[in-house]
């Protein structure tokens, strides 16, 4: 996967984060995590597209681990938000498979 293959996906998966926020119940604990799942599930497009005109190596390398633990913040929340409505724990593989 090129730079611009992988930028395409963080957009998509951006997108498909604000989709899914959008269905979220407006309880209190909807509201939430929904504000903290827009922030983790969209802010490692644009830090991606940071480290790509990262001015050093050292740079680059620390603009992409902000975009892992975004993505692992995001992927936690998403778990929760499945967990407590479907009544059950959710691993890696059906959590993708719901996004």
């Amino acid at each position: 996967m090129n730079k611009k293959e992988l930028q395409e996906r963080m957009t998509t998966f951006a997108v498909r984060i604000i989709r899914m926020v959008d269905s979220l119940p407006s309880t209190i604990s909807g509201k939430a995590v929904a504000r903290q799942i827009i922030r983790s599930g969209t802010s490692p497009s644009a830090n991606y597209r940071a480290a790509c005109i990262a001015k050093s190596d050292k740079d680059f390398i620390n603009k992409l681990k902000m975009v892992e633990e975004e993505l692992d913040e995001n992927g936690a929340l998403a778990r929760y938000h499945y967990a407590k409505r479907d009544g059950e724990s959710v691993t890696d593989s059906t959590l993708i498979s719901r996004m």
